[in-house]
């Protein structure tokens, strides 16, 4: 258990502090809510208790549990359970099957969890790393409703499309990627093994060297010299920029220049449109409280401006207010066609429909837009490469051509 120190805010707005022990973060978020409040912030108090949170993440990243794991033991939970199998037989079938053996061991405590009286939603928020608040939340409305089988398969469908959106958007921008790491390390190796040698014989041979050539010659001798700070350099500001990012600060600008960067803006505002949409869409087929689903949506958007419209969209239906009216006064963020249809849902008690058919329209959009993507930026990254190939082999060819023309 961790100690945390946390400031809350009541119904009626008070803000007031507190200190309580949880077992991690979500369950801390869980139990104020379950008494009405809201948290604001959250602090673990005891430096040990962060220690050993850190060296339980580095333990799951080096024992990792695959999406595709997750959406396979969702689904066939789900149809076990629909079968007619107990829980705790369902488990222990699915146990046996995985080859995950850090996954192995979760579903061991898991199911001796259940075989103490523990419900199923609470064994998994144990796990946080491994099972998001969106699925124990899921698990939970379905214990509560009697159908646990029916929200797995929901809450399956919601993990596929969640893993497919993000694997295009990671697939569109994966190659240029390593095409551009390549052409780096590839320009490093050329510095350091092929430039002195052509250097040598220049300077050897008293060659003029034009002044492309001499900004080859004097990147290779700056490499030899100096690479080994220049790379230890790069890799301290690399990684204070990330730590930086990963503060409120550095959030809030890093988050704010990817909506304003051209294309990637707009596919970021339907990345998280479909995710808002699909997510919110589950939780409430699942039985899940609006208030509830949206503080969980919250949860899952990575965006800070997002986050920041779906809780003021959670204070919104507090108070009685639409939902949609929130999400059409953040037009910016959000686009039109969402609240518009989120406003159609409210009017016809079919929000959840309408929520589905969002969902499913920007994510074939975002399917399209990073294919697109791909088309572009291949012919660009031909030209970049062109050009870098052509500035080498002028400055290298330019002196071979003074040295003929000399003798």
């Amino acid at each position: 258990m961790s100690h945390f120190i946390y400031k809350a805010r009541k119904p009626d707005g008070e803000i007031y502090s507190s200190e309580r022990e949880a077992a991690d973060r979500f369950e801390l978020y869980r139990l104020i809510r379950e008494g009405g409040d809201e948290i604001v912030s959250a602090k673990e108090r005891n430096a040990a208790s962060g220690i050993v949170h850190w060296l339980q993440s580095i333990t799951v990243s080096f024992n990792p549990v695959k999406a595709v794991e997750k959406i396979n033991f969702v689904r066939n939970l789900g149809s076990m359970l629909e079968a007619g199998l107990a829980l705790s037989r369902a488990l222990s079938v699915i146990e046996r099957q995985t080859r995950n053996k850090y996954f192995k061991k979760i579903l061991l405590a898991v199911i001796a969890d259940i075989n103490k009286g523990n419900t199923f939603s609470d064994s998994l928020k144990k796990y946080p790393k491994v099972f998001s608040e969106l699925m124990t939340s899921m698990v939970h409305a379905g214990e509560q409703s009697g159908t646990l089988a029916e929200s797995l398969k929901i809450v399956g469908v919601q993990m596929e499309n969640a893993n497919n959106l993000e694997r295009r958007v990671r697939g569109a921008l994966i190659y240029p990627i390593v095409i551009f790491v390549l052409m780096i390390a590839i320009g490093i190796l050329m510095f350091i093994f092929v430039v002195p040698t052509l250097m040598k014989t220049f300077t050897e041979l008293k060659v003029p060297l034009p002044f492309t050539t001499r900004m080859v010659l004097g990147a290779s001798d700056f490499i030899q010299t100096d690479g080994i700070w220049v790379a230890i350099g790069a890799i301290i500001i690399a990684g204070g920029i990330y730590y930086w990012t990963r503060q409120a600060s550095g959030k809030k600008l890093t988050h704010a220049l990817i909506l304003k960067l051209p294309f990637i803006g707009s596919l970021s505002q339907e990345v998280n449109a479909a995710r808002t949409a699909r997510t919110m869409s589950s939780l409430l087929g699942a039985g899940v409280d609006v208030v509830e689903a949206v503080n969980i949506t919250s949860e899952v958007v990575q965006n800070i401006y997002f986050k920041a419209v779906l809780k003021q969209a959670a204070e919104a239906i507090k108070k009685g207010e639409l939902m949609s009216k929130v999400f059409n006064a953040h037009t910016k963020l959000y686009p039109i066609f969402l609240a518009e249809m989120m406003s159609v849902g409210e009017e016809t008690g079919k929000i959840k429909d309408m929520l589905s058919s969002v969902a499913h329209y920007y994510e074939d959009d975002v399917d399209i837009r990073t294919k697109d993507m791909s088309t572009v930026i291949e012919p660009l990254l031909m030209v970049v490469i062109g050009g870098a190939v052509g500035f080498f082999a002028i400055s290298i060819i330019s002196p071979i051509y003074s040295l003929v023309n000399a003798v």
